[in-house]
């Protein structure tokens, strides 16, 4: 009989310890370690097949082969940008993100709607009844897909033996358990195990795995840093309960952008790709409105405009306050000193709330520009021509810095019939105005800008 032993683990942060210890010296959390049973019994669960047990051997990288990745085409755009063109063959994509937030309904539309595939969807979460009434509102194209209720990792390779899948998804990772651990469900020494037993079906069958992770109340994902560390890819649901449109990040790719980003629409039906997301994100309305103003930032390789409002008054309190929903409040309150200092206007006695509409998160620098200007547009109560948008950088010293890829952003707002975009004046250099029918402006300074946008009210 296989002797076992213990080991202590941080549920936060998945650091091992060979003793208790009340706090953790990895993360810093408290009252997180926790013992856990840890069986000696190495058999391997997932059998590979016959030419992978062929012995490697040392080999020059100057005699290794390059080809180009094999992917799998989701039949989903928002989703195969972010992964970086599709699904590589053999990875492992883990997918986090708070509860309620579409991951499982996007899975599992994918594994519906993408035809051509043996798909299997493993669920430990919903029983198969909660799964096809899901299915039902979501449209059923693929005819292979197949449901499992399971979290024994022994049974699902089992089944996946039989089956021959050409994709894998896992819902969730938490809830799987293997016999090699006799740990609790959801321990860290089981997420860490499962895990590792798909990492190496995948890596030796070369069937891809997409695996959803719970996140914890920080918003990280739940279980062991390592399991970051394992997959090859991990996406980051966000989104505003209060709105219907969800974002997925790239925190991590080793087949792609780690900036890239996709946007999708909740509805009833399941998860709606949003292709031009700059419709979304900018409100209609049928009067100018102080303290509004649109930038022209990049997500990626995406270029998108964003609406920016702000509301400036005066503190009824001792102390102003300074909120922001979307963006940096440090960066905000960095902003309102350079306004303060260097370009005389005084907003040390005022409120001032910031605003990026459709509940999206922004830290492209460039968006600087109209964050200060929606200020004083709602500081003096002056609107800003709805056709004018923004796209600079604000330095500590009052100048206007340039910022990358410029000219997709001036193609973006051109294309969405702007009029008039305020870039830095070193962004000129290389900008073929002829080409444009958009009026390309270029400053140095903010009083510049200020001049030119409030002087002529």
């Amino acid at each position: 009989m296989a002797k076992t032993k213990t080991s202590f683990f941080c549920k936060s942060c998945g650091s091992e310890y060979s003793k208790w210890m009340g706090k953790c010296s990895a993360c810093g959390e408290w009252n997180t370690i926790t013992e856990e049973v840890i069986s000696t019994d190495k058999t391997p669960k997932w059998k590979p097949e016959s030419h992978s047990k062929i012995k490697k051997t040392p080999q020059l990288i100057q005699s290794l082969e390059t080809h180009k990745e094999d992917r799998l085409d989701l039949q989903n755009a928002e989703l195969n940008r972010v992964l970086g063109g599709g699904l590589v063959k053999g990875s492992m994509v883990l997918i986090g993100g708070e509860p309620g937030i579409g991951k499982s309904t996007l899975l599992l539309q994918i594994a519906l709607k993408v035809k051509g595939l043996k798909i299997l969807y493993v669920s430990g979460e919903e029983s198969e009844l909660q799964i096809r009434m899901r299915a039902e509102r979501v449209g059923i194209e693929n005819q292979e897909c197949y449901i499992l209720n399971e979290t024994k990792t022994d049974n699902i390779f089992a089944h996946l033996a039989e089956l021959k899948v050409d994709l894998l998804v896992i819902d969730s990772i938490q809830t799987l358990q293997t016999d090699r651990i006799e740990s609790t469900i959801g321990s860290v020494s089981q997420i860490r195990e499962s895990a590792g037993e798909l990492l190496k079906y995948a890596k030796e069958s070369h069937v891809p795995v997409i695996i959803v992770g719970h996140i914890t109340k920080d918003g990280s994902i739940a279980g062991p840093k390592i399991l970051e560390h394992m997959v090859d890819t991990v996406l980051q649901f966000e989104g505003d309960r209060n709105y219907g449109y969800r974002i997925l990040r790239t925190h991590k790719n080793r087949f792609g952008s780690t900036s890239e980003l996709g946007i999708f629409e909740m509805r009833a039906d399941g998860m709606r790709e949003v292709s031009n997301p700059s419709e979304i994100l900018i409100s209609q309305r049928d009067e100018l409105s102080s303290g509004v103003a649109i930038s022209a930032t990049m997500e990626g390789g995406r270029p998108m405009l964003i609406e920016i409002q702000a509301l400036s008054s005066s503190a009824v309190y001792g102390t102003p306050q300074r909120s922001s929903t979307g963006f940096d409040t440090r960066r905000l309150n960095m902003l309102l000193a350079v306004l303060e200092k260097k370009a005389g206007f005084k907003l040390g006695t005022k409120d001032v709330f910031l605003n990026v509409v459709g509940g999206v998160k922004v830290e492209d620098p460039a968006i600087d520009l109209a964050v200060v200007c929606s200020v004083l547009s709602s500081n003096f109560d002056i609107p800003i021509a709805d056709k004018i948008c923004f796209a600079a950088e604000v330095g500590l010293t009052g100048e206007v810095r340039s910022v990358n890829h410029a000219e997709q952003r001036i193609s973006e707002a051109e294309k969405l019939g702007f009029e008039k975009i305020f870039i830095s004046k070193f962004n000129l250099k290389g900008i073929q105005k002829k080409n444009y029918k958009i009026e390309i402006i270029g400053y140095s300074r903010l009083e510049q800008v200020f001049k030119a946008i409030f002087s002529k009210k």
